[in-house]
């Protein structure tokens, strides 16, 4: 049922849910509108209203043909709506979630149309803080470009930064959590970078980093630090360092492992990251896929702790994970901002330290899985029963000489002692 939002702009049906708010298709003066609709808890909250109204002017400013650009913001009542350009078209992480990677040229032109809006974005002082393949739109109507790819657009640039005051944080609950957020950070796990892990302030790095996971999980199929908890994953962010993706020119690898850094400093800007990928394509033309498979998802469990194997017929999970169990709403593939925790100094340095999860050649285990570390501990436990079996034994000997006769004669059979059988 369609529906005003202010006095300029008529909400006809709905796109897409999130944890921010609902995207409709709309019409406006100039043409059909995508109007992205806050949650009404937002535009109940003064702060923010004050907050979004600051925004308008930096946000209405950001002109680029690889961003989604805001034409208006709309504060009426209880609706608080941005009124965006309409892209028809899918999202990265619907394609992902049909081909699960894609061939090498296509997927660094798509990283590259993102990396160049980026650039524009920085240049004007706003940061993203929340990329993810949600919010990479794919413009179905564009000219295709190197590897068939469609132009990429990035959106939802201030959304996180709108929804991300000090007041709030002390008091929003992810939904259907019925927990707090004592710490305000806003964004998905797999995508954050180390210092914002560390309680630092977001800035243009941060956006660089998620980009690079991005592009990670668009040739690998997977995100290099995710599987698992919430938790776990924020960990590996932080002591872990990025597993080689086989296959791809060393160039390539070297950019995501400067992108993927963990000081801020080393990482590319935008713009060098962009030009960077523009001067790759020509060289990865032809590839094909990569060939490999997805690490084993590791559970929470402490360290050298039995970790149990996985559930048989569960399926493996890739890409974003909820912070909170049963948190996500329907359509969870589309959640955008979730809130979480920083964990404590002695929480980042109980996670072991080293390589994160490392891809596998098909129908190989991964080192240091689940399965494989309940397989060491089994082996640790025999060659423990083993050696005890031997101090048992030793015992025995000594018992068996000493109840030989004075004279050094062996006594019958009978008084010989023996090893106890293996239980």
């Amino acid at each position: 049922m369609a529906r005003n939002i202010g006095s300029r702009y008529t909400a006809h049906q709905i796109l897409g849910r999130g944890s921010a708010g609902t995207v409709w298709l709309g019409e406006g003066p100039e043409g059909p509108v995508a109007i992205k609709l806050l949650r009404e808890d937002l535009a109940s909250d003064q702060e923010l209203v004050g907050r979004f109204v600051q925004e308008r002017t930096a946000l209405l400013g950001l002109d680029h043909p690889r961003v989604v650009g805001v034409r208006d913001l709309v504060v009426d009542g209880n609706d608080l709506a941005l009124v965006m350009q309409l892209v028809r078209g899918t999202d990265l992480r619907t394609r992902l979630d049909r081909e699960r990677r894609l061939a090498p040229e296509a997927a660094v032109a798509i990283v590259a149309d993102v990396a160049d809006g980026l650039a524009a974005a920085h240049a004007a002082g706003i940061v993203h803080r929340d990329v993810k393949p949600e919010n990479i739109l794919l413009d179905m109507e564009g000219p295709l470009g190197p590897a068939g790819s469609h132009p990429a657009l990035l959106t939802d640039f201030g959304v996180a930064k709108l929804i991300d005051t000090p007041r709030r944080t002390k008091a929003q609950r992810p939904a259907g959590s019925g927990a707090p957020n004592p710490s305000g950070i806003i964004g998905t796990p797999d995508y954050i970078a180390p210092e914002i892990v560390e309680g630092l302030p977001p800035r243009a790095a941060v956006d660089i980093y998620a980009l690079a996971t991005v592009l990670y999980e668009v040739l690998a199929g997977f995100t290099p630090f995710g599987g698992g908890h919430p938790g776990a994953v924020l960990r590996r962010h932080v002591t872990e360092t990025v597993v080689p993706l086989p296959g791809i020119p060393d160039e390539l690898w070297q950019l995501i492992v400067q992108c993927l850094a963990k000081a801020p400093a080393s990482r590319l800007r935008a713009s060098e990251m962009a030009a960077r990928l523009h001067d790759l394509l020509p060289t990865l033309k032809g590839m094909p896929p990569l060939d490999v498979d997805e690490p084993d998802a590791e559970p929470a469990a402490e360290p050298y702790e039995d970790a149990l194997p996985p559930t048989p017929g569960e399926p493996r999970r890739r890409g974003a994970v909820p912070l909170v169990p049963g948190s996500a709403p329907a359509d969870s593939n589309r959640d955008t901002h979730t809130s979480m925790r920083v964990p404590a100094p002695d929480e980042l340095a109980g996670g072991a330290h080293g390589t994160a999860r490392a891809p596998r050649a098909p129908g190989q285990r991964r080192p240091g899985s689940a399965r494989n570390r309940s397989t060491a501990v089994r082996r640790r436990r025999i060659t423990l029963g083993v050696a005890a079996l031997a101090v048992v034994a030793a015992v025995g000997i000594g018992g068996w000489l000493a109840v030989s006769d004075d004279d050094g004669q062996v006594p019958p059979p009978d008084f010989q002692q023996s090893a106890p059988s293996d239980p």
